[in-house]
């Protein structure tokens, strides 16, 4: 019979051992009590999500006292761990925070609460999932199978990452390896291979081409229709080419919201390719696929159903912190056949695969977690309704530009939540705006107000804001052109 755990069991279910010693105590200990650490840490985070409810006017700098403490060597001996938080907390309010409602940089995480605390959670039991963790398992199971019926997507397996890139890597591995069986271990041994893109999806497609031996120049990034959406005919017509001259096809991205300017790729036609030619689909969907749950543009990701595999960023569009990515497959053995393996550190002694079979990591935090609160806390109709507030913010957006004789769209109506235009005074010429806009963006970020990165659409220097945040109101987005507009006044 199994011997019961020694010690107290205390009302939440723990077992709590016996009090250890002076002696017994551990060396690395806080100069102040447990509790009073992690209440002061609390009150930090509570007056840190009060700030963030609301626009904060200006974003303050980094002042003398924090250079200092900046520029200071490495301590020797401890200090307060209380004025460490401290000072803790004054460094991070001086930081670019993009859980605050007027950031449109970039595709920004949100920081959803109950996201945050389980991260706390995480960190303090330190799971490590790379090989069976026991109920932990089991929650990254259920949480990915959550994701996969989330977004429409029949998933066998999954795992989660910190983010797009290692999901696409992976995705792409597991790819290269049904192209190209044997390929994980012997190499490409002088074999040939492509991927086919759009011109404009991510970075991360390149990057994985190289760590696999593809190579970026057998990168085929693709003509895009007038929607910047990937053409199928052009893939079709590069598979057939390629396969002519003796390279190997691995896989078709399709980019189900573009970083630049929100396309989403036209998945269905991509998998009618894919099909009839027997390549690999794999839909990037890193920051949009969240919105195939919404009713606004759920349209755009027909065909999902019907791909190899697919990531998302939870840390994007289900509004958790980074780092949070999900790599799903259709077929379990696609991912074990490119990534397994058999260590003297690490059997197998449970049927079940370990993590770090269907993965590229080892050390794996329990990222799993927070996306299992959030749909615990929130239900999967609250979130879907938050992504859908955000597309109708972007519309709006897109509506006030519109409505501005010095303001210029780049792009048509905003297929997700990204919106690029830019300031149009009159009397420019072309290289007079790009140095105007870049301007522009320069003095808003000084300002603090509103924040929002530059970027080249078709060659032009312009704004390319992208809502993704739960807590952005209309207000906001109606305040962040106005911004706009005041400051473009006063740089001319």
């Amino acid at each position: 019979m199994r011997e019961r755990p020694r010690g107290a069991c205390g009302r939440l279910g723990y077992y709590y051992a016996p009090m250890s010693t002076a002696s017994e105590l551990p060396s690395l200990r806080l100069d102040a009590g447990r509790e009073q650490a992690l209440e002061r840490a609390a009150a930090i985070v509570a007056r840190a999500w009060q700030s963030f409810d609301n626009a904060r006017p200006g974003q303050p700098g980094v002042d003398e006292r924090l250079h200092a403490l900046l520029r200071a060597a490495l301590p020797g001996d401890g200090s307060s761990a209380l004025a460490a938080l401290d000072d803790a907390a004054q460094l991070l309010d001086v930081s670019i925070a993009q859980p605050r409602p007027r950031f449109f940089a970039f595709v920004g995480s949100s920081g959803l609460e109950i996201g945050v605390l389980g991260d706390l959670l995480a960190s303090c039991f330190d799971v490590n999932l790379a090989v069976w963790a026991g109920a932990a398992s089991e929650v990254e199971d259920q949480a990915v199978r959550w994701v996969s019926e989330f977004v429409g997507f029949p998933a066998a397996a999954g795992a989660f990452t910190s983010g797009g890139t290692i999901s696409n890597v992976t995705a792409l591995a597991a790819a290269r390896e049904r192209a190209l069986p044997g390929s994980r271990r012997e190499g490409m041994t002088g074999a040939r291979a492509a991927l086919y893109c759009s011109q404009e999806a991510h970075y991360s497609v390149v990057r994985a081409a190289e760590l696999l031996g593809i190579g970026s120049d057998h990168v085929r990034s693709l003509e895009m229709d007038d929607a910047r959406r990937l053409r199928p005919d052009a893939v079709d017509a590069a598979i057939e080419a390629d396969r002519a001259a003796g390279v190997t096809p691995v896989a078709v991205v399709a980019t189900a919201g573009t970083t630049l300017t929100g396309a989403v790729d036209p998945i269905g036609p991509l998998a009618d390719v894919c099909e009839e030619r027997g390549v690999w689909l794999h839909v990037d969907g890193a920051y949009g696929v969240a919105a195939a749950t919404t009713p606004s543009a759920g349209h755009l990701f027909a065909g999902l159903d019907r791909a190899d595999s697919v990531t998302l960023d939870a840390h994007k569009w289900l509004f958790l912190p980074k780092a949070c990515g999900v790599v799903l497959v259709r077929r379990h053995e696609d991912l074990h056949g490119a990534l397994a393996h058999e260590e003297d550190y690490i059997p197998h002694e449970r049927p079940d695969h370990h993590m770090v079979d269907i993965t590229l990591e080892y050390s794996r935090p329990f990222r799993a977690l927070k996306v299992w609160l959030a749909f615990r806390a929130h239900g999967a109709e609250a979130i879907r309704a938050a992504i859908e507030r955000n597309l109708g913010q972007a519309r709006l957006l897109h509506t006030e530009v519109a409505r501005r004789d010095e303001l210029e769209h780049l792009c048509g109506e905003p297929q997700l939540s990204i919106v690029p235009f830019r300031h149009v005074p009159a009397g420019m010429s072309e290289g007079e705006l790009d140095d105007h806009n870049a301007r522009l963006v320069e003095a808003l970020q000084r300002q603090g107000d509103v924040w929002v990165a530059p970027a080249r659409v078709d060659g032009k220097v312009c704004l390319r804001p992208c809502v993704v945040n739960y807590r952005t109101t209309d207000d906001d987005v109606r305040a962040f052109v106005e911004a706009v507009l005041e400051v473009g006044r006063d740089l001319r």
